[in-house]
């Protein structure tokens, strides 16, 4: 499904704080300490285990801050971690989890313990590195196909991922952006076939338990500017998908793009606050129906 005219209430076009009031989900609070993925995982109540929320990307996404255990994978086969787990937000790299655990207060593991190194042990025993993907699955070579890769591992494994997290990055198009060829074309080519190597490699035997989503901070202007680009616009497009998706359809209410409709004359504009979306696949995929606390304010 696509819900188009997407975006959030506040209409800052300062990238960096765009991107936290989307992943914090408090688009007028720029001091909220937790991250809305974060708080969902503690919404759930379920028992934790170490990979119950895990990014699969260099440093920890501002959706995963918080109290509650997550951690940043860069790549699953050197297990790259940093542990962001208490409110401070400490963020610890080491080697493996037996030097965190050493490097570590014990009140910052107290909610992991000894069973969570155990469970790391059991899985570094797994054979991540040969992993061959279901059904003819082909992941592109690049950051997000590799991510997505790591995710369907972890999904596979059954070790209690209940959040997976993924970033495509490359969408500032200020210039030479393109249509069917350009840098437009090559990122949305790699989400797509990135996408679909994902859910292929997922199957009948595991896609009734996955719902993806993807988000973006921004649209683009609907004007080309001066090199052939766009600029940071308003309301942009977001992708679910899902065997209980209401899907093959486009959902919002947009209007024709025609001057007098645009936002400040440029923009395509939100009709359909991120919060309103988010909040159904949570309460609808997760369980969770307490849009108050998964989304103050």
């Amino acid at each position: 499904a696509i819900v188009h005219g997407i975006g959030s209430p506040n209409n800052t076009r300062s990238h960096f704080d765009a991107q936290d009031y989307m992943e914090s989900g408090t688009p007028f609070d720029k001091g909220t300490g937790s991250g809305w993925l974060n708080r969902a995982v503690g919404l759930m109540g379920h028992d934790a285990t170490p990979f119950r929320a895990v990014s699969l990307t260099s440093s920890m996404p501002r959706s995963f801050y918080g109290d509650n255990s997550s951690i940043a994978i860069n790549n699953l086969q050197d297990f790259a971690i940093q542990m962001k787990g208490n409110p401070m937000g400490a963020n610890l790299a080491a080697k493996s989890f037996e030097d965190l655990y050493d490097q570590t207060s014990s009140s910052l593991l107290k909610d992991t313990g000894k069973e969570s190194f155990d469970a790391v042990k059991m899985l570094n025993k797994l054979d991540t590195k040969n992993y061959r993907p279901e059904n003819s699955a082909t992941y592109p070579a690049s950051p997000l196909g590799n991510a997505l890769k790591q995710i369907a591992q972890f999904i596979k494994m059954d070790v209690g991922l209940e959040i997976g997290f993924a970033e495509s990055g490359g969408w500032d198009t200020h210039f030479n952006q393109g249509t069917e060829l350009g840098v437009f074309a090559r990122n949305a080519i790699d989400l797509s076939n990135s996408i679909v190597a994902f859910w292929t490699d997922l199957g009948h035997t595991y896609q009734d338990d996955v719902t993806l989503m993807t988000m973006t901070e921004f649209g683009r202007t609907v004007r080309q500017n001066g090199t052939g680009g766009t600029d940071h616009g308003r309301a942009s497009c977001n992708f679910i998908l899902g065997n209980d998706v209401n899907g093959g359809i486009v959902h919002g209410n947009i209007k024709p793009l025609a001057i007098e409709n645009l936002e400040d004359g440029r923009d395509l504009a939100v009709t359909t606050d991120f919060r309103s979306v988010f909040s159904e696949v949570a309460d609808k995929h997760l369980n969770i129906n307490n849009d108050k606390a998964l989304f103050p304010g």
